[in-house]
């Protein structure tokens, strides 16, 4: 691997294969209310995902705009519908670079000018908290493209190579892990972030992925999540992903 690490690999697996991951991933199904043009499990993700971000959505309603065509204010469900179109995008292409900015593009579509969408920030860049104060330091403007071509370059790798259920889910992890330090586009990076690790999921374990409510989970614990992020440094070329194994047993928590 050029930029994943490998070094708490075994270790979660000795965890995880105590947890009868596969038996509980086999049972996952779909909604009953689901159907060819609604996903239940997409509106899921696409909501919680936004929550994290602080937008103001409830599921419910979400479900009633997208399923039965309830009308509210496009402010309220442009963004969400943004980001499920990304999750429909997903399910139909591989997972790689330029299908990668093509998601962006889409998800970020009322986020950011269209000339932002699916491109590589060239700024610096910084995590600030609601109260003003800087909370993490990503790789400056000259360093985000290479960091994000390792990534990708790993990605390649990964879905060339055959994984065991445990492995897949460490990985999943650690890509949404890695994606969200770079920080590689200007907005749009937790969501993209968490899109990519259901999307490895799907590649390698096929559609039952797309109803692991890990989005779901990480809302309810977003707190836990934020902690199990920030537990990895301050700034970029400092970050010491031994302490990731909290944030990475979080996936696989989701399901059992």
């Amino acid at each position: 691997m050029e930029i994943i690490p490998v070094d708490l690999l075994e270790e979660y697996k000795a965890i995880v294969s105590k947890l009868r991951l596969f038996a509980k991933f086999q049972l996952l199904t779909d909604a009953d209310v689901s159907t060819d043009s609604f996903s239940f499990y997409s509106s899921v993700a696409s909501v919680f995902s936004s929550k994290i971000e602080g937008e103001d959505i409830e599921l419910d309603s979400y479900i009633k705009h997208k399923k039965f065509g309830v009308e509210f204010k496009p402010d309220y469900t442009k963004k969400i519908d943004d980001l499920y179109n990304a999750y429909s995008f997903a399910k139909d292409n591989g997972l790689n670079d330029l299908n990668i900015a093509k998601a962006h593009t889409l998800l970020s579509t009322n986020l950011l000018t269209a000339h932002q969408q699916g491109e590589i920030r060239t700024q610096n860049m910084y995590v600030i908290t609601v109260e003003g104060k800087i909370e993490y330091v990503a790789p400056t403007m000259y360093e985000v493209k290479e960091e994000i071509s390792k990534l990708y370059t790993d990605i390649k790798s990964l879905m060339d190579t055959v994984l065991s259920i445990e492995e897949v889910f460490y990985f999943a992890s650690m890509i949404h892990l890695v994606f969200v330090k770079i920080h590689p586009f200007n907005d749009g990076n937790g969501r993209t972030a968490r899109l990519l690790e259901k999307w490895f999921l799907a590649q390698k374990l096929g559609d039952k992925a797309w109803f692991v409510q890990s989005e779901k989970h990480y809302y309810q614990q977003h707190q836990v999540y934020y902690t199990n992020l920030r537990a990895l440094g301050l700034e970029y070329p400092e970050l010491n992903y031994n302490n990731a194994l909290p944030f990475l047993l979080m996936l696989p928590n989701s399901i059992l």
